[in-house]
């Protein structure tokens, strides 16, 4: 009795929580393929994958393919009525692979099928732009970088408000001024939820959750998930991962460690000048206040003393 052969087919659904955007780029991946040729495959019709395989084989298949989050099944032969060869031969004038997209050295064996995995290729860094996808320690060296370029120009733009009105006098270089460092503090905070939506994107989210930093006490917790969250390992919607850090990227993300060690010393030592300001001072009050108290004393003494020098002139006069 001959062995029990069995097909793998794939009629469009995905396993649950799993985009659709997702599953096709990691099939691309798998089969070697372009987008557009894997995206047959999400017509809704049965297509065979795999065909002629073991038990064993079958299972091994069916496993990897579950990594690439499409709900493949096992089929017996001969059951299937399309198969892979039929939709990649049908006539597609867009197409632009007329070429099989099982490629025949394929990672699909068993040994080598590895799906779901990091993409060999990185995304293309975009600083300036709302597309791309950068990692937690890029969105914090990027912010510091962005931080280091602004505090200068405002310092600068404040020195020479202040300098054109000390020399003419006028308000009109308080005006300009002010409103240079308003274009510059907008250009920059444009910039910075250009870095925001890139990190959500590496999350996976979309970019218009940067809106969440505009709600009260909600606002205040959100850049700090954005710092925490670690992204998505593999490409998502939004493209491929970003490149690896670099020594630049990891030495400029911990210099936010020492510019918040430096806030905080600054902070206390605020704290504690206050405080030693308002100690210096109610010791100064107090002993103003005993110095006025005993002079208050003193006053009253020698005023009762003054009314005994007219009883001896009224004596005198009395002898006379």
């Amino acid at each position: 009795m001959s062995e029990n052969r069995f097909n793998i087919v794939f009629d469009g659904a995905l396993l649950p929580g799993v985009d659709t955007t997702t599953a096709k780029l990691n099939l691309a991946e798998l089969f070697k393929s372009d987008v557009s040729a894997i995206e047959r495959l999400f017509s809704g019709r049965k297509v065979s994958l795999k065909n002629n395989l073991s038990q064993n084989e079958a299972q091994q298949y069916l496993e990897a393919l579950h990594k690439t989050g499409i709900d493949a099944r096992i089929e017996t032969e001969p059951s299937l009525q399309l198969n892979l060869g039929e939709v990649q031969e049908s006539p597609q004038p867009s197409a632009r692979h007329p070429e099989s997209i099982i490629d025949p050295a394929s990672p699909y064996a068993p040994p080598r099928a590895q799906v779901g995995e990091a993409f060999a290729e990185y995304g293309t860094l975009k600083p300036f732009s709302f597309e791309g996808r950068i990692g937690r320690l890029r969105y914090l060296a990027w912010t510091m970088v962005l931080t280091l370029a602004m505090l200068p120009l405002v310092g600068l733009g404040f020195w020479l408000a202040t300098t054109w009105l000390l020399a003419s006098d006028s308000i009109a270089g308080l005006i300009v001024g002010g409103l240079v460092a308003a274009v510059v503090v907008l250009a920059f905070a444009f910039v910075s939820i250009q870095f925001n939506v890139q990190r959500l994107h590496d999350l996976g989210w979309s970019g218009w959750l940067w809106l969440i930093n505009l709600v009260p006490f909600v606002g205040s917790i959100f850049p700090f998930i954005l710092i925490i969250a670690p992204g998505n390992t593999g490409a998502n919607q939004y493209g491929p991962p970003p490149p690896r850090n670099t020594t630049a990227v990891k030495l400029l993300a911990s210099l936010w460690l020492v510019m918040i060690v430096l806030i905080f010393m600054a902070t206390f030592a605020g704290i504690f000048g206050a405080l030693q300001e308002d100690y210096d001072s109610s010791d100064v009050s107090s002993y103003e206040s005993s110095e006025y108290s005993d002079q208050s004393a003193e006053e009253p003494a020698a005023e009762a003393a003054e009314p005994a020098s007219p009883s001896v002139d009224y004596q005198e006069e009395e002898e006379q």
